[in-house]
C-alpha cells in the first residue's frame, strides 16, 4: 500500500469517527441541523480535503497576480499597496460636499467618491418642476460646470482619484471632471478616476435609466472609445453588482448578471470595431459586501477567476491587463438597520473584512446612520476608521490572501462560481444581456430571491439582530438635516449660469449635439463643448432625448 493511499485511507476513517460522533451530538440538540448561506446554499458542517479531491492548485488557484487571480489581480496585494479608501458622499450644494471631501481627505481617505442627487441622476436640472425637494437630499446638485467647479475647488486632480456614481447621464459629468482639470491646467491624460456609466444594472435593479437599451449602449461606448485615445488612466465604467444585490439578488445572481453585463458592454465595443485589448484594462466592476462573510468571499475570488477566462479565452485578449478584475466594493447598504443602529458598526466591519479578504482594490464602509440619512460628520469618520483599523491593526495584510486553501473557502469558490457560469450561459441562450432584460429575466429572479429571503426573515429562519431577535428600543443617534437654504443657494448659482453665459453659443453647441446623435458619431467631443460653454445638464439631456427617446419599463411579474 502507497503512502498516499495509507494517508487516504486515515482521513476517510478520520472522517467517519467525527460525522459518527457529531451526528450522535446533534441528536441530542434541539436546534435544526440545516445550515445555508445568506443566499440559501446549503453549508455542510465540516469541510475537509475531502471535499476538494479533484482540485488543482495551479489550475484553480495559483499565486497572486498570476492567472486565474484567484489569489487576487497584483503579486504583491496589500503589501505593495492598501486598497483605496473612498466613502462615498455628497450632499446638499456644492460647496456642502466640498467642505465634507476637504474633512474626509484630511481624516485619511485616500480616493474621492461623488454622490449625485437624484434629479441629476435622471438627467434633470433643479429647477424642473420634477426636482422640486429633491435638491441636494440624496447626494450633491449638480447642473453645471459652475457647480463641478465649486465641488473640486482646492482638490488637486492630478494627485487624487475620483469616482463617480452616475448612469444614464455618465457622459455629461465625465465632460464636467474633465473640463475642471483643464481649468486647473491639468491634462485630461493625467487624471484617473472612474464613471460608473453601467446602464444595464439600470434596467435590472437601480432603474435610474433615461434612454432605450440601444443608445444608452451606444453613448457608453462612445465614453471607451474616447477615454481609450484622450484620458487613457481613467475607468470609463464601474460594472456594478451592487445594486443588483441591494434589489435583492443572491451572491450568485449578482455575481453572474454583472459579469454578463460585462460580456455585453465588450460584445457591443468589439462591434464597433475597438481592439479588446485597446478598452478591457480600463474595465472596473463594483461589488456588493453583505453579511455572509465567506460567501462574500468566495463571490469576489470567483469573479477573479471567471473574468480572466472570459477575457482570455471568450474573447481572445492577449494584453494579461484585460484579464484582472479589479473592483471596488461598498458595504451593504439594505443590511443596515434602523432597529439598534449602532450594531451597523459591527455589521460594517464584518463586511468590510470580507471585502479585504476577498482581494478588493478600493473600498466604501457605510454609516451607522444611513437608514435615516444622509452620513453626519461622526458617523462618517466611524465608517472610515473602520477601514483603517482593518489595515492597521488587524493584521489580515500581512498574509496575501490568508484563506486561500481553506477547504471550506475554496469549495464554496468552486460552488459559486459553477452557478455563476451556469446563468452566464442561460442569458447567452437568450441572445445577451440586453434580450434578457427586455424578456425580463434577471428582473424576475431577482424578484423571486427577494420574496425568499423576506419569507426567511419573517420565519425567523434568517435571525436579523434588534429586528426578529434581541429586540429593544429605538437608540436615538444625531442626524445631518439639508434644510431648504441649500436648494436656496443652489438655484441661486444656476440662475446666475443661465443669466451669464453666452446664450447665442449655447444654442449653436446644442444644435450640433442634435445632429451628431442623428449622425450616430461619437458624442463626446462635443458634450466636452457645450459643458465648456455651461450648457446645463438637463438641456444637454433634452437634447439627446429629442434624438433618442425615453425607455419604458416593461411591466414583469
Amino acid at each position: 500500500m502507497t503512502k498516499e493511499k495509507k494517508s487516504t485511507d486515515a482521513r476517510n476513517a478520520s472522517f467517519d469517527a467525527w460525522k459518527k460522533s457529531y451526528e450522535e451530538g446533534m441528536a441530542k440538540c434541539s436546534i435544526g441541523t440545516e445550515r445555508t448561506t445568506l443566499s440559501g446554499k446549503r453549508s455542510n458542517p465540516l469541510y475537509t480535503p475531502l471535499d476538494l479531491q479533484d482540485f488543482d492548485y495551479g489550475e484553480r488557484l495559483g499565486q497572486p497576480g498570476q492567472y486565474p487571480y484567484a489569489r487576487g489581480v497584483h503579486s504583491t496585494m496589500y503589501h505593495g499597496r492598501l486598497w483605496t479608501m473612498r466613502q462615498f458622499s455628497g450632499f446638499g450644494t456644492a460647496e456642502d460636499t466640498n467642505r465634507r471631501y476637504k474633512y474626509l481627505l484630511s481624516h485619511g481617505q485616500t480616493g474621492l467618491s461623488v454622490a449625485f442627487h437624484l434629479p441629476t441622476l435622471m438627467g434633470i436640472d433643479s429647477d424642473h418642476p420634477l426636482a422640486l425637494g429633491e435638491i441636494g437630499k440624496c447626494g450633491v446638485a449638480i447642473d453645471s460646470l459652475a457647480d463641478m467647479e465649486v465641488l473640486f475647488d482646492g482638490i488637486p486632480l492630478d494627485r487624487i482619484t475620483t469616482s463617480m456614481t452616475i448612469n444614464a447621464p455618465a457622459a455629461v459629468l465625465w465632460a464636467m471632471y474633465i473640463a475642471v482639470a483643464e481649468k486647473q491646467k491639468v491634462s485630461p491624460r493625467a487624471i484617473s478616476g472612474t464613471i460608473q456609466n453601467d446602464i444595464l444594472k439600470e434596467y435590472i435593479a437601480q432603474k435610474t435609466f433615461i434612454f432605450p437599451p440601444a443608445p444608452s449602449m451606444k453613448l457608453i461606448v462612445d465614453t471607451f472609445e474616447y477615454g481609450t485615445h484622450e484620458v487613457p488612466r481613467w475607468n470609463t465604467i464601474s460594472i456594478s453588482g451592487y445594486h443588483i444585490r441591494e434589489a435583492g439578488s443572491t451572491a450568485v445572481q449578482e455575481l453572474a448578471f454583472t459579469l454578463r453585463d460585462g460580456i455585453e458592454y465588450v460584445e457591443w465595443a468589439l462591434e464597433r470595431g475597438l481592439e479588446v485589448d485597446a478598452f478591457a484594462p480600463r474595465l472596473s466592476y463594483f461589488f456588493n459586501s453583505h453579511n455572509d462573510f465567506f460567501e462574500e468571499i468566495a463571490k469576489f475570488r470567483a469573479a477573479r477567476r471567471i473574468w480572466a477566462d472570459v477575457m482570455r479565452n471568450r474573447f481572445g485578449a492577449k494584453d494579461h491587463r484585460s484579464w484582472l478584475l479589479r473592483f471596488h466594493t461598498q458595504t451593504s447598504g439594505v443590511a443596515l438597520m434602523a432597529q439598534q443602529p449602532y450594531n451597523n458598526v459591527v455589521r460594517v466591519a464584518l463586511q468590510a473584512l470580507a471585502a479585504v479578504l476577498g482581494g478588493t482594490q478600493s473600498l466604501h464602509t457605510n454609516s451607522l446612520d444611513e437608514t435615516y440619512a444622509l452620513p453626519s460628520e461622526e458617523a462618517v469618520t466611524i465608517a472610515l476608521r473602520t477601514q483603517q483599523i482593518i489595515a492597521h491593526e488587524s493584521g489580515v495584510v500581512n498574509t496575501i490572501d490568508p484563506l486561500g486553501g481553506a477547504y471550506f473557502v475554496e469549495k464554496l469558490t468552486e460552488e459559486v462560481e459553477t452557478e455563476a457560469r451556469d446563468y452566464i450561459r442561460k442569458i447567452d441562450d437568450m441572445g445577451g444581456m440586453v434580450k434578457a432584460i427586455e424578456m425580463g429575466f434577471p428582473q424576475r429572479e431577482i424578484i423571486d430571491s427577494a420574496y425568499a429571503y423576506q419569507k426567511a426573515v419573517e420565519k425567523k429562519e434568517k435571525i436579523i439582530v434588534g429586528v426578529n431577535a434581541f429586540t429593544s428600543e429605538h437608540d436615538e443617534i444625531p442626524l445631518l438635516n439639508i434644510d431648504d437654504s441649500a436648494a436656496r443657494q443652489h438655484l441661486n448659482r444656476l440662475q446666475d449660469v443661465r443669466r451669464t453665459r453666452n446664450a447665442a453659443r449655447v444654442k449653436a453647441l446644442l444644435s450640433d449635439l442634435k445632429k451628431a446623435a442623428e449622425d450616430e458619431v461619437n458624442l463626446m467631443p462635443v458634450i466636452l463643448d457645450c459643458v465648456k460653454s455651461y450648457a446645463t445638464l438637463g438641456e444637454i439631456i433634452g437634447t439627446l432625448k429629442d434624438v433618442y427617446g425615453e425607455y419604458e419599463e416593461p411591466i414583469t411579474f
